[in-house]
């Protein structure tokens, strides 16, 4: 099971590099590069103490439009018996002004 995977994303791989190929050559060398940069800025975008949906990543590689496992079962951390997120403490404990876990998860 494990090599059939690596072939997959080795297909993805070489996929997206011969996008990059046609890109370069029909618009140019800088336009796969930008992208490339967009692409490593939205990867690092984080929210403080909140998980981020990486929405502007899935937008710009176009995995917006997939329907995955959460999208079916839900994802976990909408289920009602997750605790809501108290920010407030979340940051003190990010500061070390408190002690505890920073996000509890469930009940």
């Amino acid at each position: 099971m494990e090599r059939k995977y690596s072939r997959i994303d080795d297909n993805y791989q070489t996929l997206d590099q011969f996008h990059c190929a046609v890109r370069a050559n029909t618009y140019g060398t800088a336009v796969p590069l930008k992208m490339d940069l967009d692409r490593q800025i939205l990867s690092r975008f984080q929210r403080p103490l909140l998980p981020s949906s990486m929405l502007g990543l899935e937008a710009m590689t176009g995995t917006l439009d997939d329907f995955g496992f959460e999208d079916y079962l839900n994802d976990p951390r909408d289920s009602e018996t997750v605790k809501p997120l108290d920010l407030h403490h979340s940051m003190e404990v990010h500061l070390s002004l408190s002690k505890g876990s920073v996000c509890p998860s469930f009940m």
